[in-house]
């Protein structure tokens, strides 16, 4: 038996089950791109604020790719530490509200870096039931206990921590917008009950940082957690265009980590173009003041309307608007068509979301305009209708 048979049959089981995944190549990213010479829409983009392709980011990305070139060289703690990466944890640092900073090489390298540090063998982890894979990750390699409680469900989580054994650290770990319902956490209350119970407390602000809150700042700014959340996570790949992630917290727990986390210490740094964008991009959403909240607005008439049509788009309340199909080859099916009409609306399927639940996962973003955004309302609305329909009507 060659070696490769065993690979060959695993994805033969993800093909017959309608989750088999393959690269897709782009000759370029956002939120309206070219293909073919043909224009689409793309939903399946990050890139919220219409950053990545911003003038600004780029002049300065190319600046500092001129001053000090294409690599940090380094790990941080080497000399991979440079005036820029500095430059930008002192800048998050002030949008967050934080004392300190301190960026990774990537959000998954974030978050495994700080709940490793933070939880050990003896310690007891809380962690939503949707929580992003690389919470999950992080808390498997810190070998920590691990608890999962329901859903934006603060109850549970009291019921969870009361019947947490004595001894050890507590961590409490959330998102505030989560990435495949774009629903938003309660996290006052979660907060709360974490605090009552001597927990530690670390939010995932991936998708609300350039969005929500004051500047951009996020929701644990917006509702004024600071506070009562010890670690804010973020990253620089999604309102902002680029790439990394990084902390927002007290001057103790940045020294900690970087003593201590490993996806930190043995990572070069950051390279200082994408430090560079990374400023440019942040500049650009302090000079225009709120552009979450155009963004925002955009998103609520487009989710509206494709409620009035009848649609799931579960509990969504941000840019994030899921379309739930349910089935994986119907899903599948409507993106295929939406793709054949100028629409890129990614197929999301398990494991990315719980069987039974894969959707169309529509990013809004400022690149679509109101106009944009109607005529797209409408081709998903006809297409995902008449699959929702075809499957009621044969079963």
């Amino acid at each position: 038996m060659r070696f490769e048979a065993w690979i060959d049959e695993e994805i033969a089981q993800l093909r017959e089950k309608g989750l088999e995944r393959r690269l897709s190549v782009f000759s370029e990213a956002g939120g309206k791109i070219e293909i073919e010479g043909r224009t689409f829409l793309n939903f399946s983009s990050n890139d919220y604020l219409g950053l990545a392709r911003n003038p600004e980011a780029i002049s300065a990305s190319r600046k500092y790719l001129v001053s000090y070139g294409c690599g940090a060289t380094a790990s941080r703690l080497i000399t991979g530490t440079l005036d820029p990466h500095d430059e930008l944890e002192r800048v998050i640092a002030a949008l967050k509200g934080y004392p300190e900073a301190l960026v990774f090489g990537s959000g998954f390298l974030a978050n495994a870096g700080i709940i490793t540090s933070l939880a050990g063998r003896s310690d007891h982890v809380f962690a939503d039931k949707l929580a992003h894979a690389s919470i999950i990750d992080g808390i498997v390699l810190s070998r920590a206990n691990l608890k999962r409680f329901h859903h934006n469900d603060p109850d549970h989580l009291t019921a969870l921590l009361k019947q947490c054994p004595a001894g050890g650290r507590k961590l409490v770990v959330t998102e505030s917008v989560f990435s495949m319902d774009g629903d938003i956490a309660p996290l006052a209350e979660i907060t709360s009950r974490a605090v009552e119970y001597g927990a530690m407390v670390m939010v995932d602000e991936a998708h609300a940082t350039g969005v929500f809150g004051p500047g951009g700042s996020g929701l644990i700014r917006e509702y004024g957690l600071e506070d009562r959340v010890n670690v804010s996570m973020g990253t620089l790949s999604k309102a902002l265009g680029g790439y990394g992630g990084f902390i927002a917290c007290s001057s103790a727990l940045r020294d900690l980590l970087v003593n201590r986390a490993r996806a930190f210490i043995y990572t070069t740094g950051l390279p200082p173009a994408v430090v560079g964008s990374a400023l440019g991009a942040l500049a650009v959403i302090r000079k225009a003041g709120n552009p979450g909240a155009e963004l925002l607005r955009r998103a609520a008439t487009f989710r509206k309307r494709l409620q009035e049509a009848g649609l799931n788009t579960l509990n969504s309340e941000s840019q994030i608007v899921p379309v739930l199909i349910g089935e994986n080859a119907g899903t599948l099916a409507v993106a295929q068509r939406l793709k054949s009409k100028g629409i890129l609306a990614v197929a999301i399927r398990p494991p990315t979301v719980p069987e039974g639940t894969a959707r169309l996962r529509l990013s809004v973003t400022l690149d679509h305009s109101d106009r944009d955004l109607e005529w797209a309302a409408g081709e998903i609305i006809a297409e995902a209708s008449g699959e929702l329909g075809a499957r009621e009507a044969y079963g």
